[in-house]
């Protein structure tokens, strides 16, 4: 992975450096240069985390891509985290009420009251009117007050109408309680090499209609020093499960077609490999189809290993299954030739 990185770099600093007869890179030296930030090592890392990782990735830069924000704010409003959605909502709060606020302050003598308005009673004001609470105390009496008030009451029965939509689907959209193992197995028990990944469903309502995907996945070098990522499907035993309701195992039997056979795992280290998996399904008690997804490393899959059993009865005849043994692996005598 040094080398990789290493070529791919070199036309970033031959750019801003030169070369001698050898082929050496000599950077030019000037007092504002950026340093590069991270080594090689640690850029290889986060290559192969990104496809591990389910959150989005601050430290990638995305250059000749405009992310405009208000042409696609829904998106932006529903993938925001919780604290970034209620700061940012109450920072577009204060900053309404506070536009209003100035509005009012130009027409302030057409704004009956008690007493004389000050800047924060009028910013009181411009919460009630927008909230159409209005407790009466105060009251537009003139004729560009009434118009401020108008538009601020259109505005904010919008924005109230947003927002809740906006609420009701970030606690509506589906989400998969889906459990993925922490490690993956190679069994080759009854003579038969299996790749197993157990999922389980953390829900009490099942799963219908359940399909899964294993793919391997490769990060390889073009012979013109373009990186790039290969994909390889994995065929399963079963791919297709009616019903989930407490846990599954997924196979794939390697098998001599299999290109966990024409690949030996330390081989595949080298190349970053991952299996990656995704399953989709209908949730039963809402009716909406679920996505979820995990990849393993090649060091996160041990070999000659089987899951723990999970459901067993227990005295009172009941079934019983117990998630706390769910990532829970044994080893097992190899399969003898």
């Amino acid at each position: 992975m040094k080398k990789l990185w290493r070529r791919l770099n070199r036309p970033y600093l031959a750019a801003k450096g030169e070369t001698d007869g050898t082929g050496t890179i000599h950077v030019k030296p000037h007092k504002k240069q950026p340093r590069r930030g991270i080594t090689s090592q640690e850029a290889a890392r986060r290559f192969r985390a990104h496809a591990l990782e389910e959150k989005g990735h601050d430290d990638v830069l995305r250059i000749g891509l405009k992310d405009s924000f208000w042409s696609d704010v829904y998106h932006h409003a529903l993938t925001a985290s919780w604290p970034q959605f209620l700061f940012s909502s109450l920072c577009g709060y204060l900053a309404a009420n506070l536009i209003f606020a100035a509005l009012y302050e130009l027409a302030v003598s057409q704004i009956s009251s008690p007493h004389p308005l000050s800047l924060l009673d009028l910013f009181f004001f411009s919460v009630q009117t927008l909230s159409t609470v209005g407790y009466g105390v105060m009251a537009p009496v003139g004729p560009m007050a009434n118009a401020i008030v108008s538009v601020e009451v259109l505005v904010g029965m919008m924005v109230n109408a947003l927002a809740t939509g906006l609420v009701f689907a970030r606690f509506a959209r589906p989400r998969a309680r889906l459990m993925f193992g922490r490690k993956a197995v190679i069994s080759d028990e009854n003579q038969v090499s299996a790749l197993c990944i157990r999922v389980a469903n953390q829900r009490r309502s099942m799963i219908h209609s359940m399909d899964a995907e294993i793919a391997l996945s490769l990060l390889r070098q073009t012979p013109d020093g373009h990186l790039v990522r290969e994909f390889h499907p994995l065929q399963l035993v079963q791919a297709h499960v009616p019903v989930l309701r407490f846990a599954f195992v997924i196979a794939h039997v390697i098998a001599p077609d299999s290109p966990l056979t024409r690949h030996r795992l330390a081989a595949l280290a080298e190349d970053e490999a991952e299996i990656i998996v995704t399953v989709t399904g209908t949730d039963e008690a809402t009716g909406q189809a679920v996505f979820a997804r995990t990849a393993y490393r090649i060091d996160q899959i041990l070999i000659n290993h089987r899951f723990v059993d999970m459901i067993h009865s227990n005295p009172t005849g009941r079934i019983a299954v117990d998630f706390s043994r769910f990532h829970d692996t044994e080893a097992h005598a190899p399969t003898p030739e």
